[in-house]
């Protein structure tokens, strides 16, 4: 199936009323995810998980996908009129949005957020077309070895790319690879880590633990101290920007388009790295810097069209390998596991269906996000006004709704919240929760393709060392560990989280 009878046949698939509706659902609950502060897509997609389960596959992983990308335009009407991230890609934006906004122009901020959003989305839905087909007839040719090596490289790109110390996130890793192997050996059945306990021995599921270390602990967090809300007041008006608004950003707008994309493909935080990365090149190549933290529009364009490209260069490896590269990609991978399906390099041959449904969904998905947000402003302001002591226990109550819902099992309601209060105090010491998470969906995956290689070559590590592919990656993992002990990567490193705290 080429491309355009392809995209034809997802349009087809996309444009059937219970999609349209599933889309619009997932769009709008996105939007509002990112709207309000504390609750990110994680805990969203974790909490309508089951929801997804009473219709089809194609409308399910339709509006898992558009809670992802709506949370991506939604962020920044809280950072602009809040000064509050709505979502993590959104930090850079309250920088500059917020300062228009304090000057009265709020409504051309939204606005260019807005545009440069659809069109960094639209750019990304046309690149994985393109570059989807001919990436999935590569990984035909991988074999147990080159999953190994690639998985390998995933994770160590990762850990590379957080922000604490990179020590704890190799820690943390590790710790989410043997959550992982709780439950029955993939090899020859035999429990293993379950302490003789009946619901342990189909494993953790993903839903409470994600529900736990993002919703819970988030909350936990929220609750010490009083988040304070700059909320402009004045009337917002003049939504579109000006010609000369649009001048100035739209350079800006491919620059954060193209690059978000890629980053977005590579492990790790593609959507925050990519809106940290953009905001670093404008300032840099800006003949006035000084107006960057005073309101300069090109502070707002850039880094929301590169969370945005962001977002759908995730889709890429997730799509034609079957490997998630964030943790929003990996409860995605979940919600395909749970309808039957497995994402990869056959997916487009096998389930056309799902893949050019969702890829067209998504281009429905940014119309409707630009329609929704343009409008609404003034409903997404009202919402913001809601007191944090209502809100919270209802996003508690949602969780543990929505993590009983999954399994029907009480015991999965003690998961989510002991991995709440382990979530609670990983922040309070430092470590992150996205390597972990990432390392518990890759864990079983890491070892099944692991052992089936040491199968085939009757035990020899050498097979990893043997296969062009697989020792090219073992390499480039090999130099991202050592690449912290080189004192001058090691500053480029170190200056993400100092940019962010700043």
């Amino acid at each position: 199936m080429d491309i355009l009878a392809g995209l034809g046949h997802g349009f087809f698939v996309a444009l059937q009323p219970v999609n349209l509706l599933y889309c619009f659902i997932g769009v709008f609950i996105g939007t509002l995810v990112g709207v309000l502060p504390g609750i990110g897509p994680v805990s969203a997609m974790s909490l309508l998980l089951p929801v997804t389960l009473s219709g089809t596959p194609e409308s399910g992983i339709i509006m898992m996908a558009g809670i992802y990308y709506g949370s991506m335009y939604g962020g920044s009407t809280t950072s602009i009129l809040v000064n509050i991230p709505g979502e993590a890609a959104s930090i850079v934006t309250a920088i500059d949005g917020h300062q228009m906004a304090r000057q009265g122009r709020a409504g051309p901020a939204l606005g260019i957020a807005a545009l440069g959003s659809f069109v960094a989305g639209t750019f990304a839905l046309v690149a994985l077309m393109l570059v989807a087909p001919t990436l999935a007839r590569v990984a035909v040719k991988f074999g147990p070895p080159e999953y190994f090596s690639l998985m390998v490289l995933g994770l160590t790109v990762l850990t590379f790319l957080t922000q604490g110390s990179m020590l704890k996130s190799l820690m943390m890793a590790c710790v989410g690879v043997i959550i992982g192997l709780i439950g029955l050996d993939s090899i020859n059945a035999m429990p293993r880590l379950t302490f003789d306990r009946l619901e342990l021995v189909d494993g953790i599921g993903l839903v409470p633990i994600v529900m736990g270390l993002f919703g819970i602990a988030e909350i936990l967090t929220n609750l010490e101290h009083a988040m304070r809300r700059d909320l402009v007041e004045q009337r917002i008006k003049g939504i579109w920007p000006s010609w000369s608004d649009w001048l100035a950003s739209q350079k800006a707008i491919y620059r954060g388009t193209v690059l978000g994309f890629f980053l977005g493909i590579l492990p790790g935080g593609g959507a925050v790295i990519g809106s940290f990365a953009s905001y670093a090149i404008e300032k840099k190549l800006s003949k006035t810097p000084e107006r960057f933290g005073k309101g300069a529009i090109e502070g707002v364009a850039g880094p929301e069209a590169a969370n945005n490209a962001a977002a759908g260069g995730a889709f890429i490896p997730l799509m034609t390998l079957g490997i998630p590269p964030n943790v929003v990609m990996a409860l995605l991978l979940g919600a395909f596991v749970v309808h039957g399906l497995q994402p990869g390099p056959l997916m487009m041959t096998q389930n056309p269906n799902v893949f050019w449904g969702i890829v067209a969904s998504m281009y429905i998905g940014n119309v409707m996000l630009l329609v929704l947000n343009m409008p609404l402003i003034g409903v997404w302001v009202q919402l913001l006004k809601a007191p944090y002591n209502v809100l919270f226990p209802l996003i508690v109550m949602f969780c543990i709704v929505g993590v009983y819902a999954s399994s029907n099992a009480v015991f999965d309601v003690g998961v989510m919240v002991l991995f709440g209060i382990v979530g609670y105090l990983m922040r309070k010491f430092g470590y992150e929760a996205a390597p972990l998470v990432l390392a518990f969906v890759l864990g079983p995956m890491l070892e099944n393709n692991l052992r089936k290689s040491l199968i085939l070559s009757q035990g020899s590590f050498e097979i990893f060392v043997t296969r062009p592919i697989s020792v090219v990656c073992l390499v480039i993992a090999a130099a991202v560990l050592i690449a912290p002990l080189v004192p001058v990567l090691r500053r480029k490193r170190d200056a993400i989280p100092l940019e962010e705290a700043n």
